[in-house]
């Protein structure tokens, strides 16, 4: 699931700066300039990741364990919560313990886990670079080198009730202005009864720091500028935040919404409670299950993110898969992760789940976009969107965002204010 702060170790900064940064910051070389660390053993692993919401991750073990009876995957399923599953990713690597073999890695941790030498570089010609869309390349990837498979992406969209819009004449708004006016039309029709106009992530976790740098993104702004100079004390991200904390403070936002990450938004759109959701693709399927376990099936559409004067900036997610370097039978890990990235596993991922795909070929295929009509949209948000910090002290800079951004919110601290300390803060974090 974009736009902070680079510190010297990130992917554009040189080599006599890197060597700066510390012996963890790269992995040994040989003379050859190949990594030194090799793809050997096989027999059973295991893969670490977030829940598997959709059970499409189950069914595709099940297609690898039944034609690899000598290596088998045992999925290892951590919190839902971003934040502790990199925590326990974390831990697990500090005690040099082997029990993950691979790791569902959010795309911004990447430098992360690269500089500190807790995943292994991967060989390149194991994963041709020209079939997949560049934001996704470049979030697997630390100093120009491989460090994990794109796996599934990430670009926000904004999910709309199709059918209450119709009602009120009026088409996905462009800008967060006409996502209000929308609202009060919706919410004044007898089926608006009980319902809150919008809702994205904003309890305090990574989605928090997701949804931050679009508010500020969508107004002009940024957290950092081009060169990684933090930028957020800004008149133009004084604007996006402040949209967003006078509509939680009027009830635009509904107040239970300061506790929403992904799923108990994904539920209030899908009971129809929400007019509009920013969420991520994989809430397609699920909001238009037959089952009953969905209000809104068939009743919605999606957009792009509006903006403060304009079309928003998604910031860019997704995961990537990568190998442990205290990991046993890196072979057989090498290999299922060939085999889960590839087109054909992608392409069942899409089609079973909505989870967008990193190969760019699948968004142009006519047999998905029948399917799947939002696309168009979504490979244009991925495309488009600001990446979030691929830094070593990612975790420093996230807390930094999540903090400032849940007390502007919450009406703690002013906007103005908020964005002051911020900009502090990241400026300390920033520091080599």
């Amino acid at each position: 699931m974009r736009h902070l702060l680079l510190r010297a170790c990130v992917v554009s900064t040189a080599a006599a700066v890197l060597a700066a940064c510390g012996s963890g910051g790269t992995q040994e070389r040989t003379a050859g300039g190949n990594s030194t660390d090799s793809f050997k053993g096989r027999g059973p692993i295991t893969l670490a990741g977030g829940k598997d919401n959709t059970g499409v991750l189950a069914k595709m073990l099940d297609k690898w364990n039944k034609s690899h009876r000598k290596e088998q995957v045992r999925f290892i399923e951590l919190p839902d919560n971003a934040d502790d599953q990199r925590q326990r990713m974390i831990q697990n690597a500090e005690l040099k313990s082997g029990e993950f073999s691979v790791l569902s890695l959010d795309v911004v941790w990447t430098a992360e886990f690269a500089a500190n030498r807790w995943v292994a570089e991967l060989p390149k010609d194991r994963f041709e670079a020209g079939k997949y869309l560049g934001p996704t390349l470049e979030g697997a990837s630390y100093l120009g080198r491989l460090y994990a498979a794109p796996w599934t992406s990430d670009g926000g969209l904004l999910y709309y009730r199709s059918d209450l819009l119709k009602q009120v004449g009026a088409q996905p708004p462009r800008t967060w202005a006409e996502m209000e006016q929308t609202c009060q039309k919706v919410l004044a029709l007898p089926q608006g009864k009980g319902m809150s106009c919008y809702a994205g992530q904003f309890d305090k976790y990574e989605g928090l720091t997701v949804n931050f740098s679009e508010m500020i993104d969508g107004a002009g702004g940024s957290v950092v500028d081009k060169d990684g100079k933090p930028t957020v004390d800004s008149p133009e991200a004084l604007k996006g935040l402040s949209f967003f904390t006078d509509a939680y403070k009027s009830g635009l936002i509904p107040k239970k919404a300061i506790t929403f990450k992904e799923e108990e938004g994904r539920q209030a759109f899908q009971q129809s409670r929400l007019v509009f959701h920013r969420q991520w693709p994989y809430q397609w399927s699920l909001a238009n299950a037959k089952d009953g376990s969905s209000k809104v099936a068939g009743k919605f559409g999606v957009a792009p993110l509006p903006g403060l004067n304009g079309p928003g900036v998604s910031s860019l997610g997704g995961h990537n898969l990568a190998v442990s370097r205290f990991a046993e039978n890196k072979a057989t890990a090498l290999d299922f992760i060939t085999f889960i990235t590839s087109e054909q596993s992608q392409r069942e991922n899409l089609l079973l789940s909505s989870n967008a795909p990193t190969i760019a070929s699948l968004y142009d295929d006519s047999a998905m976009i029948e399917k799947y009509p939002y696309l168009p949209v979504l490979k244009s948000s991925i495309l488009g969107a600001a990446p979030r910090p691929r830094v070593v002290r990612y975790g420093d800079a996230t807390a930094a965002i999540q903090g400032a951004a849940y007390r502007a919110l919450q009406g703690g601290t002013p906007p103005a204010a908020a964005l002051k300390e911020l900009q502090e803060r990241l400026e300390k974090i920033a520091k080599p």
